[in-house]
């Protein structure tokens, strides 16, 4: 991971320098740079991943009724299982190939905001907003506070109408929890970086959503 990390380090100077010459030179600006770019290059996979988690998610009940009936019949809930994909056409592994390839991805951005060597640059303004220094933790909470509201909101967007079971609503409130408890201690840039992605990710959701219903 020290190979994404070090390239998403050398394309954060890129956008630092990039805000530098345009003469509001600012971390925190090409932390969100970066952001935008990354989600805009990851949108088709973001998209495949999002349609077949909540396709899955839908059929959820017709598949815990399939497996209390044939639980003592693990071949014939095979087949069962099978039929119900394929009648309502879902792939149960759709979704799977889009997360391998964001997933490293993910982790090098996680390391290389993280890791930062802001020490080197002393020259970088690490202000932004209300932060004084996002290589430091939130001292206001506000980001904290901010990474577990939206990281609820894109969570509970992809829910199915139903409500998709007992265990998607538990994990609809302890992700969000658990993403705003460890953001406490995290750089801001790293949680600004969440932030922002989650934006992002809300607003694809909903425009997939209108585009759905329509």
């Amino acid at each position: 991971m020290d190979f994404l990390a070090n390239i998403v380090q050398q394309v954060l100077t890129v956008l630092y320098n990039f805000t530098e010459s345009v003469g509001i030179p600012n971390l925190g600006l090409a932390i969100v740079l970066m952001t935008i770019i990354i989600k805009l290059i990851m949108y088709p996979l973001t998209q495949k991943q999002i349609q077949s988690t909540k396709a899955m998610m839908e059929i959820q009940p017709k598949m815990k009724a399939l497996q209390e009936k044939y639980k003592d019949d693990k071949q014939r809930l095979n087949m069962e299982l099978a039929n119900l994909y394929k009648s309502e056409g879902v792939n149960p592994l759709a979704g799977c190939l889009p997360l391998l390839i964001q997933m490293p991805i993910m982790i090098g951005i996680f390391y290389g905001i993280r890791d930062y060597n802001y020490a080197a640059h002393p020259e970088i303004v690490t202000s932004f907003l209300w932060l004084a220094d996002i290589s430091k933790a939130d001292p206001t909470y506000l980001l904290p506070v901010l990474s577990a509201l939206t990281t609820f909101i894109q969570t509970k967007q992809t829910m199915p109408a139903n409500g998709g079971g007992a265990q998607n609503k538990m994990m609809m409130y302890f992700m969000p929890l658990f993403i705003g408890y460890i953001s406490l201690t995290f750089p801001a840039g790293l949680v600004l970086y969440w932030v922002v992605m989650n934006i992002m990710q809300i607003a694809q959701q909903s425009i997939m959503n209108r585009a759905a219903a329509k």
